[in-house]
């Protein structure tokens, strides 16, 4: 997986108000947010951000209401200016940066994919695909052959002399999808993209977007308040509250590894079984001992345990490209599904 930083988020600042930057020292001094709104009568919505965005991965930035997700991703195209710190786009601080290289930053290097699908009513649906290709003064000829390339990658085949009104929430975030891949830009921002969708399509639409990042490789940041889904998505997961992260990392090590109590409560319902996966708690080295059979290092825990039938003594060899890995035992596997704050309430009672 490339390991080169696409983005640089370096100590990123925002403040909500009147005086900003009178209020930036009471911030850094370490006024959290309730006591900046109630003696400053500021918001906090980002404070001393530090997140490098990888090439081709999905960075998945996570939070409740208020955490300041929303606010960090627009800041990463510059639709919200900083109070404090820098944005780095392969090397360059887009700060500093006119509005003729911001527009063409937004045009051709990012597209963005909104909650709220974003779609222009009086447009076609193979016109609102093309979009970002006509802005840059491209014809719809010209543009026609990419844009239903993309809707049909995206199951829309057909369907490109249509409206958005025609077509079901589910099938207008496809369309805002294939938009964003017809640009052909290397990053797509995603705010809460499939949050307004029915349960069973945005699960469709998740496996959508896996499908297409294995084959595409974009640089993707996706906003969600769904736990659930940060962990499907994610290969880096950032963890917000009150504009600060609190965690961020390989969301297998961060379910397993909690830093603190605030992400223990986070992850304590989540079906640790489903999400888990054996190269996270696999013994690496050769195998020993009797062997029950063998498992990909991607494959969950709920899979191993049904291939085990409740036997509590078998040992797999784990496979990653045909070559072993590892070894993975199920005493391991009932360890790793206790959560690690319930471990050590049983351990105090």
């Amino acid at each position: 997986m490339n390991d080169q930083v696409k983005i640089s988020i370096r100590n990123l600042y925002k403040i909500f108000g009147d005086t900003p930057q009178a209020a930036l020292a009471d911030v850094r001094a370490g006024m959290g947010k309730p006591e900046l709104l109630e003696k400053r009568n500021h918001v906090l919505g980002l404070s001393d951000i530090n997140v490098e965005i990888r090439t081709g991965r999905i960075t998945v930035i996570m939070g409740l209401s208020g955490s300041g997700k929303s606010t960090l991703i627009r800041h990463l195209n510059r639709l919200i200016e900083p109070t404090a710190g820098e944005v780095l786009v392969d090397g360059e601080n887009i700060l500093t940066w006119d509005e003729t290289r911001l527009r063409r930053l937004r045009r051709e290097t990012m597209s963005m994919v909104f909650q709220k699908f974003a779609l222009l009513p009086h447009r076609t649906v193979l016109e609102n695909a093309g979009m970002a290709l006509a802005t840059r003064g491209i014809s719809r000829k010209e543009f026609e052959a990419d844009a239903n390339r993309w809707l049909d990658r995206v199951g829309l085949e057909g369907y490109g002399g249509h409206y958005p009104h025609q077509l079901s929430g589910g099938m207008q975030q496809r369309v805002g999808i294939a938009r964003a891949l017809t640009s052909n830009s290397g990053i797509m921002l995603m705010d809460e993209a499939f949050s307004a969708l029915d349960p069973l399509i945005r699960t469709d639409m998740q496996d959508l977007l896996i499908e297409l990042q294995a084959e595409l490789h974009k640089t993707i940041v996706f906003i969600t308040h769904d736990l659930d889904e940060a962990l499907k998505l994610a290969d880096h997961l950032v963890i917000l509250k009150d504009g600060a992260v609190i965690q961020q990392g390989e969301p297998q090590q961060i379910l397993l590894e909690p830093a603190d109590p605030y992400i223990e409560d986070f992850v304590s319902d989540i079906n640790r079984a489903r999400v888990l996966r054996a190269r996270s708690i696999m013994e690496e080295g050769p195998a020993e001992g009797e062997i029950s059979g063998e498992i990909d290092h991607n494959d969950n825990l709920e899979s191993v345990i049904a291939m085990a039938e409740g036997a509590l003594d078998r040992r797999y060899r784990v496979m990653r490209d045909g070559e072993a890995v590892g070894s993975l035992e199920m005493p391991a596997i009932m360890r790793a599904l206790v959560p690690r704050q319930a471990s050590r309430k049983t351990a105090r009672n």
